[in-house]
């Protein structure tokens, strides 16, 4: 699993690289690769969850998928209590920023492909509940976390998000065994097929804008990727390899989510608070680069874990 892990991973690096020369060759703006960022958020990766629920109703997928809600909350309750120990509020230090990257992933964006690499559409099916509750704790303690201001009107607002539209219309398909004609399976199968490659690609662009010499000049920016890429994904590899009896999809999905790189959004919700977004687009670039190394030793401390223990 780990080296399924490991040449994804390279694969995905490849196509980072492909958006970084687009972005330096001018082929893609800075202004285009935000419509092609909205395009995967809102279009692509909605399609791809729907499509994970296009599979006959089985018991047991509908327990494994209430399992990984479970888990995928005491997963993000357990990364946002250890960030506060972590990461110390300081004087002149971007504390808000530092904790919000040590727990919120791309789990969209690097979750769907690495788990679709995986598992296929059952590892996807999953996700889409780490991706639920990663929605509604991130529109709720990630906003209040960078803003300094509690804001529950955005709660509603997530449940109007295509992300969210595209999981309950999934549940409603999966569990009422509702099936699109073939035609529509095939067309909405075409857009599926680009999120890897767009996504990667969107990535590599907002990573070509990002200052690299000064980057590697700031020591704290390899802190919060380690604690991000390693200390966490770590302090959950334990309880998860205790529990030898569930399903290894939904364990590994958990964990893979959780592992992938620092979510872009902190730098979206940087800018609109008025918080320092260029140090948030140096985490999440840094971070993006070193999880190609770390993910598959992430994954493989899991599988020893899960042996011995």
């Amino acid at each position: 699993m780990a080296s399924t892990i490991l040449n994804q991973t390279i694969i995905m690096l490849i196509l980072i690289g492909v958006g970084v020369i687009c972005a330096k060759t001018k082929l893609i703006s800075e202004a285009s690769n935000k419509d092609l960022s909205k395009f995967v958020l809102q279009v692509v990766n909605p399609v791809v969850i729907f499509m994970s629920y296009q599979k006959p109703y089985k018991a047991e997928l509908a327990k494994n998928l209430l399992l990984t809600f479970v888990i995928s909350v005491i997963a993000m309750s357990v990364m946002i209590s250890f960030s506060y120990i972590l990461v110390r509020k300081k004087a002149g230090r971007e504390f808000e920023i530092e904790r919000f990257s040590s727990v919120y992933s791309n789990c969209g964006f690097m979750g769907i492909p690495l788990v679709n690499a995986l598992f296929g559409d059952e590892g996807v099916f999953y996700l889409t509940a780490f991706i639920t509750v990663f929605n509604l704790i991130v529109w709720t303690h990630g906003v209040i976390l960078v803003s300094g201001e509690k804001d529950f009107k955005q709660v509603v607002k997530v449940f109007y998000s295509p992300t969210i539209i595209s999981i309950i219309l999934g549940l409603i398909t999966f569990f009422l065994e509702i099936r699109l004609p073939d035609t529509a399976l095939t067309a909405l199968g075409f857009i599926k097929d680009v999120n890897t490659p767009m996504a990667m690609i969107v990535s590599g662009v907002t990573i070509a804008a990002t200052d690299v010499p000064k980057l590697l000049k700031n020591y704290r920016v390899y802190y919060v990727c380690f604690l991000k890429l390693f200390v966490m994904p770590l302090i959950l590899a334990v309880p998860l390899s205790l529990f030898s009896g569930f399903d290894d999809k939904v364990r590994m999905t958990v964990l893979v989510a959780a592992a992938a790189p620092p979510a872009a959004m902190c730098t979206l919700l940087s800018i609109r608070y008025g918080k320092n977004s260029v140090y948030a687009s140096e985490i999440f670039t840094a971070g993006t680069i070193l999880s190609v190394g770390t993910l598959p030793l992430v994954v493989k401390a899991t599988e020893y874990l899960t042996k011995i223990i």
